[in-house]
Parts: structure tokens; sequence; C-alpha cells
């Protein structure tokens, strides 16, 4: 009997979760004016979800582009040119995007949606790329883009190129949008940001360590931050601080039992609001070595 050849995929699926920054501090600035960031980041349960269909023609295409994304702008395009030009591949790819992320959240999902595109296309182009080299293309991308490559929870440090893989209890969290993204650039340009908060000598950390120190400037830009962060407490939540850069804010809860009474209190004061859980492995690693 002749062996026959898998068949290869010509369409993919994916799911591309966000993350939250347990903490957020800035430690210092670099000479190029990047800042020096100490957080952790960890997979929720809240995912878009990511289309690729494989072309023959090399063409990368966003088709039903959300609101505001292009080819060129997308962050999963650039993805998906960047390991076309890496490693000479003559195919292309139509992406389609489900967004369920809010964008100008700070939960990631541009850049997830990236990592997602480069495990994707790892497979359904046959790269046979490893875990590390697929790092390697997602650090140019953006910040975030290697952890989610990383694929686990993780300290990062540095400009996000410094990741130590941390093991963070399972645990529930509300999740709450305002409305209105904000813009990075005028957080970290602002006079006001603090850019010296002491880094750590370890990685022991509690699950309520620290603080977001991009906060205080956002709430200072975007109002709406400060007041869903008051409806959070309102709602009995305790702990609640901004993700990232903003504009979402967040609060732990032990249980889903806990989670849902704040859930229903943010979204009956008309706040977008999910219930979702930590993950411990990005759901996509088997998709490299």
């Amino acid at each position: 009997m002749t062996a026959t050849a898998p068949t290869l995929p010509e369409r993919l699926v994916l799911p591309a979760p966000a993350k939250l920054n347990l903490f957020l501090h800035v430690t210092g600035r670099r000479a190029d004016g990047y800042h020096l960031l100490e957080s952790v980041f960890v997979p929720i349960t809240l995912f878009d979800t990511v289309s690729l269909t494989r072309r023959d023609d090399g063409v990368v295409a966003l088709l039903d582009a959300p609101d505001g994304l292009t080819a060129e702008n997308d962050l999963a395009c650039r993805a998906a040119r960047a390991l076309q030009s890496a490693t000479h591949c003559r195919l292309g790819v139509d992406i389609r995007l489900q967004k369920r992320i809010p964008q100008g959240g700070g939960l990631g999902g541009g850049s997830s949606d990236a990592a997602t595109t480069l495990f994707g296309l790892n497979r359904l182009w046959q790269l046979g790329l490893s875990r590390a080299e697929l790092l390697a293309l997602a650090l140019p991308l953006g910040a975030d883009v290697p952890f989610f490559i990383h694929g686990r929870a993780a300290l990062a440090r540095g400009i996000g190129e410094h990741l130590l893989t941390v093991t963070v209890p399972s645990c529930w969290a509300v999740v709450a949008f305002p409305g209105t993204g904000v813009a990075t650039g005028p957080v970290f340009s602002a006079v006001d940001l603090r850019r010296d908060t002491p880094p750590l000598d370890h990685a022991a950390l509690a699950l309520n360590h620290g603080h977001n120190d991009l906060q205080p400037v956002a709430e200072r830009i975007e109002p709406r931050v400060a007041a869903l962060r008051a409806a959070f407490v309102a709602a009995g939540a305790t702990g609640a601080r901004m993700t990232g850069s903003g504009a979402c804010v967040f609060a732990l809860c032990t249980s889903d039992s806990g989670a849902r009474p704040v859930q229903r209190a943010l979204s009956d004061g008309g706040w977008q609001a999910w219930v979702v859980r930590t993950l411990g492995v990005h759901p996509l690693v088997g998709l490299a070595t």
C-alpha cells in the first residue's frame, strides 16, 4: 500500500485571546525615548476570531475589514507580510477578523490577532518555524505581540522583549470598556506620567501587586475611564484598575458567582462588560515547536 501525503489545510479559523496587565510600572526611559516597563501579562477568555484562507498568488488581503482597519495598517496583515519576507514564501492569505476585543481598550486585541496570524500561517503555509523564530518576527510588530507568541503568563520587562514565565493562579475577572479608547502617544508623552517606579528584585508576586502608572494620566485624558472605575467600586468590586494604557478596567474575583453580580451591575449602568477567566496557556502554542 502506498502512503498518501497528508492534505494541507486551505483555511484555518483560530482564536486570538485578549490579555490583562495585572500591574504596569514605568521604571525608566531609554535614550531613544522608549519607556522601560515592568508588567505581568496574562491571557484571558475574551477572544477575537482570525480566519485565514490560503492564496497561491502571494497577496495578503483583509476582507470585510473592521472599522478603521485596512490591509495597510492592520497588524495581522503586517505580520503576514513580515512572515512572507522572512521566509521568502510565495503564498498569500485572505484574512478575516471577527472582533470582540474592543479596539483601544488596552487588552492587546490587535497584537493578539497578529500573533494568531503568525501561528496560523506557520501551519497554513507549512513553514515549520519554531516559537523562538516567531518571537524574533513578533518584536518589531509591537511590544505586546511577543507575549502572545510566548503563550503563557509572563513578567515582561524592557519594552516587552524580556519575558519570564510566571505562575498565575486561575482566577475570574470582570473586564469593562468605557466606550472609547485612549491614545497611547499622549499617555506616554505626558509630563505628569510617573517614570521612576523601582524595578522588582524578585518574581514572586501577589495577584494584587503594584499599580498601573499610566492610569492617572489616562483618567485625566479620558474621564470615562475614571467613571468606569468608580462604577466598579459602586458595584462592589475591590481593586479595580486599568489594564495597559487603557481604556478597559478590570477587577479580579475569586469565583464566577462573585463576578456575575459585578458584571450585571456594570451592564445595567450602560457599560460593556464581560466575565472572563485567566488562561494557563495560549490555545495555539502547539502550532509552533
